[in-house]
């Protein structure tokens, strides 16, 4: 199994553009919150608590942090807590009344748009076109930057 550092070294390759950078700052956040979006509203029909029925996101997550505990437990807590807050925004744009799959679809395609933006503008190709697991190692790239601002090891 590759390390974390080889998979944020890689990543970083093909993210050297400021702009595209920025865009990254922006979009991998989102796209990360709109596929929980869309995955906390399939209700399975239990609930874990009055008013909080368990919900594919949820279990979806569990597995998201088990692939980030095996890389890195540190960065896992990070991901951790990022995920914790997608799963109380995405409650909230629920009880909003507002349709959480159709904020999540709309952001969700604004920011693919971005991200091809920002490599069309990088003059690179997008990682996970090379391994699909980048999809996960972009959230991470993010969070190892965090870490490294408040001074923490991956």
């Amino acid at each position: 199994m590759r390390t974390i550092q080889s998979w944020l070294s890689e990543y970083g390759e093909s993210h050297q553009n400021p702009t595209n950078k920025l865009v990254h700052w922006i979009c991998v956040p989102v796209i990360f919150f709109c596929v929980t979006g869309l995955l906390y509203s399939v209700k399975l029909g239990v609930e874990l608590a009055p008013g909080l029925p368990l919900n594919l996101a949820m279990i979806v997550l569990v597995a998201v942090l088990v692939y980030y505990l095996r890389l890195s437990p540190t960065l896992a807590l990070g991901m951790a807590a990022f995920s914790a807050v997608c799963l109380w925004v995405c409650r909230m744009v629920e009880q909003s009344g507002t349709p959480l799959w159709l904020v999540s679809v709309v952001l969700f395609v604004a920011a693919w748009i971005g991200q091809f933006w920002g490599h069309h503008v990088e003059g690179k190709k997008p990682s996970f076109l090379k391994d699909l697991q980048f999809l996960m190692i972009g959230p991470a790239w993010l969070m190892s930057f965090v870490y490294g601002r408040l001074g923490i090891r991956i």
